[in-house]
């Protein structure tokens, strides 16, 4: 039996998840059993999840997956390379992964991988460097310094968001030695970030645009079943859909009470950007009219919006550890526990499934823990009613035995 891995938001699980975890199994055989490794409560792009991370979970094992671990929120609100190195540490951890499965806009396994290793080769950081200097951004200098390595078609690759990802799992897997097998498809159905349309699939951004709009019996038809029970029993019990906007008085007056100097700790980068931000905050009485304020060609409006979600919660570049610290269950079927005792003799990190075994652990797993508990504390208070925003869930939540 073979075991693939997926690094997942499922915010929220629509077809094109579907059609993903339907091709492994195609591919590799019904037996193949898959590890996703989900984002909590908050997502790369800088955002709320829209439902909490044990309700996506269970509508991952409903819906195909046999075992879902947490992505842990340092890596979890990271850049591209961040969030993917964070993913395969968490899957290789366990000692099971034998392909590493995830769409792409190319579905060329190969092309994605010769990326990979262009972007490792010692060569591309004078080109690189050279590229900032024009000043536009990381992005679009990175690709042009790859396409002095390989050919235009391979470097335009890195255009595309879902390619992007990709390599940069491909790169994560280089690093740390796996042996992997790496299985991509072209992604199904609408493009990432694409506007809601008829034909086709939805995207997952898409599908939380309808709901902000209030389109919720359109939203819900572009969910799997399993994620649209789910969405339901979580909206009945006043958790969803969560939104950013549900605490933007809070994120605000964060921002006003910052101080220049812990702005520019949040600047990783030491390029102003911390000095622009802080700048932005000052005046403007509304999220999207600070992030209008900071951004420039160069900023990229996710990355301006992850900086403003770490100075929300708190979080500093000296919060995320050297490497994932363990491995947190969120939910398996009887396949996952199948894979969780075989686990007990091939994980290289000790595994969580009920919180008050995070105390048997290092300081440096516990303060992560800590941290994690304290953003979830925060993020229930977006939830529609504050009656259900109780503290200290993660605390006495255990993982979906489904």
């Amino acid at each position: 039996m073979k075991t693939a891995g997926i690094i997942a938001e499922y915010n929220p699980l629509h077809y094109g998840h579907l059609h993903l975890l339907q091709a492994v199994r195609q591919r590799f055989g019904e037996d193949t059993a898959v590890i996703c490794a989900m984002s909590g409560d908050f997502v790369q792009r800088g955002d709320f999840a829209l439902l909490r991370r044990y309700a996506r979970a269970e509508a991952a094992v409903e819906s195909g997956a046999d075992l879902v671990l947490e992505l842990p929120l340092p890596w979890a609100v990271s850049s591209a390379e961040g969030f993917a190195r964070g993913g395969v540490e968490t899957l290789t951890a366990t000692g099971l992964l034998d392909v590493l499965a995830f769409g792409s806009e190319c579905g060329d396994s190969a092309a994605l991988l010769r990326c990979a290793h262009a972007l490792e080769r010692p060569e591309l950081t004078p080109l690189l460097k050279a590229e900032l200097t024009r000043g536009d951004s990381f992005a679009a200098a990175r690709q042009r310094a790859v396409s002095a390595l390989l050919s235009p078609a391979d470097a335009a690759l890195l255009s595309q968001p879902n390619n992007t990802l990709g390599i940069e799992y491909c790169r994560a897997l280089l690093r740390t030695g796996s042996e992997a097998e790496v299985f991509t498809v072209p992604r199904h159905g609408a493009a990432h970030d694409a506007a809601v349309s008829e034909a086709g699939g939805c995207s997952a951004s898409a599908i939380r645009t309808l709901l902000a709009e209030g389109a919720e019996a359109d939203a819900l038809s572009r969910m799997v079943p399993a994620m649209r029970c789910i969405y339901e029993e979580e909206k009945a019990a006043g958790r969803a859909p969560v939104f950013a906007a549900g605490c933007e008085r809070a994120i605000l007056s964060r921002l006003r009470s910052m101080s220049a100097a812990e702005f520019d700790v949040l600047d990783t980068g030491r390029e102003g950007i911390g000095q622009r931000l802080y700048k932005a905050s000052r005046e403007p009485a509304s999220l999207a009219a600070v992030l209008d304020a900071a951004k420039t060609k160069r900023y990229a409006y996710t990355r301006l919006r992850r900086m403003v979600l770490w100075a929300y919660l708190g979080l500093t570049p000296a919060d995320i550890p050297a490497h994932v610290p363990y491995l947190r269950v969120l939910a398996a079927n009887s396949r996952g526990r199948a894979l969780l005792g075989r686990m007990r003799e091939t994980a290289r990190l000790p595994v969580l499934t009920k919180p008050a075994a995070v105390r048997t652990l290092d300081a440096a797993a516990q303060r992560l823990f800590a941290l994690e508990a304290r953003a979830a504390d925060l993020y229930t208070l977006a939830y529609p009613e504050l009656r259900a925003a109780v503290g200290g869930a993660l605390w006495r939540e255990t993982a979906r035995m489904l």
